[in-house]
């Protein structure tokens, strides 16, 4: 059963280049509309000032950076110091930022271009498993729900990336493609090691229900037959263990890009860059089953929040009991389905009696077991199993649409006015009208406006001649946001940021960068107040108090 539309668009649907381009050209187009609203996002987080580090590292055609002399003026968190200055994050990402950085100027290209991607590619993941115009349904659905409005294109966290990882994999899986199911594999290696292994174990189970199916030798874009055909078509087997030899050899480049990417930021080829971390600042934390690491290195005051907040959070996870905490993270699957396409998912429990179908549960319940380990969960995290929801909402609307043609296409309509109605909102609103409406958004997110004020301090110092040394003070509470980010060649780099260790500390840095102009931030202020650095010491007087009667 196909969705309701012309026979136009039916036949445009088995065009899969061209639906493909569509599909990557329109999340980025509407999101360049907004630029009016929302600029390129502003990086404020520790992770997307440490990814921006790996993708200007990468740009550099390195994998890591030496150690600074100075380095205890750049401590910040999820970057190391010692051995080498780097990004404490794996290569995936920041390999698609540095690509934007390279080809089109700026990292966030790299944001947009993968966001674009992972829609086209959740369309060629279903034309593996349902009818092309419900593949191109799907994928219609993939850019109003992961496209303009996401934070995975809002910020430089990632999601696409592992996303696109997952669709090489299920959609080659009905297609018995062991190169690009090692592809995929390899990509999600280097994107999340961990989620890695989920997806690994995941993939053989996954697998059993085609096993008894053979095709004809096609081009990794063909079309396969329908996912309701149960007939065994002709053509000449393909064994699984030929399909796994594949796959192990497609696995093998991410495999030793990763052992050279730890010995390089690590010194060592089995220690991850994250554990390096883990051992050196105690975060990230742990597993809620292991106990809370400790640090082994004196911490900065804003390395020091971090640990206790990661403390905290490890310990109140830790306390939940594992069920419990399985069932209160169930909300969070909302980001990967529109409202309205909640009536949809219950209908796609009567495609479970094809066992093609039901082996979809088996990665749902790998990745959200298995990220229930963590205290912290984020839509990111189980990003490869994007286009699995995405089959299960399609699948589910197809099965509406045996019984109802009208019930479907108007549950795919409201699902297109609920994003058009939040798009234009974004497009036309001002800033209040978007600020009074936010909390009734779903799991939309867009960088409106500039709530932290960082937008003038950069100004201001775009239009300073010569190069800048920016000391930053942070309050007595600091809320954990970033602001020391500096790029792989700090020395050669325009703008400097450094942590305010005091005048007599700082005079040294000061007199290492004898030819910048200095600064001195107060981080926390409301806005953040940019002045020069004072030659001459400034004197705090202390109030005196009242005289007692």
């Amino acid at each position: 059963m196909q969705p309701a539309g012309s026979s136009l668009l039916t036949s445009f649907a088995k065009r899969t280049v061209w639906c493909m381009l569509l599909l990557a050209i329109l999340p980025v187009a509407l999101r360049l509309a907004l630029l009016h609203r929302a600029s390129a996002p502003v990086p404020a987080t520790a992770d997307d000032t440490s990814y921006l580090l790996l993708a200007d590292t990468l740009s550099h055609f390195r994998l890591a950076n030496p150690p600074h002399p100075f380095a205890r003026f750049f401590e910040t968190n999820f970057v190391l110091q010692d051995p080498t200055y780097s990004s404490i994050f794996p290569l995936g990402q920041g390999i698609a930022l540095a690509l934007g950085k390279l080809v089109f100027g700026h990292p966030w290209a790299g944001v947009l271009l993968a966001g674009g991607l992972l829609c086209a590619m959740c369309y060629w993941m279903l034309r593996a498993w349902i009818s092309p115009a419900w593949a191109l349904a799907g994928g219609f659905l993939a850019v109003m729900q992961f496209g303009p409005l996401s934070y995975w294109t809002n910020s430089y966290w990632g999601g696409a990336v592992s996303g696109i990882a997952g669709c090489l994999v299920f959609g080659a899986l009905p297609r018995r493609n062991g190169w690009l199911i090692g592809l995929g594999l390899g990509l999600e290696l280097l994107t999340r090691p961990y989620e890695f292994l989920l997806l690994t174990a995941a993939v053989p189970l996954t697998a059993l229900p085609f096993q008894n199916y053979s095709c004809a030798p096609c081009l990794p874009w063909g079309r396969l037959p329908n996912l309701r055909r149960v007939a065994n078509p002709p053509g000449v087997a393909l064994s699984g263990m030929h399909i796994s030899l594949k796959a192990a050899a497609a696995l093998v480049p991410a495999i030793a890009l990763t052992l050279l990417h730890n010995h390089a930021v690590t010194g060592s080829w089995t220690t991850l860059p994250y554990q390096l971390s883990r051992h050196q600042y105690g975060t990230p934390t742990t597993f809620t089953f292991q106990p809370n690491p400790s640090p082994n290195r004196n911490l900065s005051q804003e390395e020091q929040d971090n640990y206790d907040a990661q403390s905290a959070v490890h310990a109140r996870e830790s306390r939940i009991d594992f069920g419990k905490r399985f069932l209160n993270r169930l909300s969070n699957l909302r980001f990967f389905f529109s409202p309205p396409l909640y009536l949809a998912l219950p209908a796609f429990l009567f495609t479970l009696r094809d066992a093609r179908m039901l082996s979809l549960l088996i990665p749902v319940a790998a990745f959200l077991i298995g990220t229930n380990f963590y205290p912290y969960v984020y839509a990111h995290y189980i990003a490869a199993i994007t286009c699995v929801f995405l089959l299960m909402t399609v699948a589910g609307l197809d099965r509406v649409s045996r019984s109802s043609k009208p019930a479907a296409a108007l549950i795919f309509l409201l699902a297109v006015a609920h994003f058009a109605f939040w798009y234009g909102l974004h497009a036309a609103a001002g800033d209040r009208t978007a600020a009074a409406m936010l909390p009734f958004e779903s799991s939309d997110y867009l960088n409106r406006g500039d709530p932290e004020g960082r937008v003038p301090v950069s100004k201001r110092l775009a239009e300073s001649p010569g190069k800048q040394l920016v000391f930053v003070r942070f309050g007595p509470v600091h809320p954990l946001r970033e602001w020391i980010a500096n790029e792989a060649n700090i020395d050669q780099s325009r703008v400097v940021w450094a942590l305010d260790l005091g005048r007599s500390e700082n005079e040294k840095l000061r007199q290492y960068y004898s030819d910048r102009t200095t600064w001195l931030l107060e981080a926390d202020d409301h806005p953040p107040n940019l002045q020069p650095y004072p030659n001459k010491p400034q004197i705090h007087f202390e109030p005196v108090p009242p005289a007692r009667e």
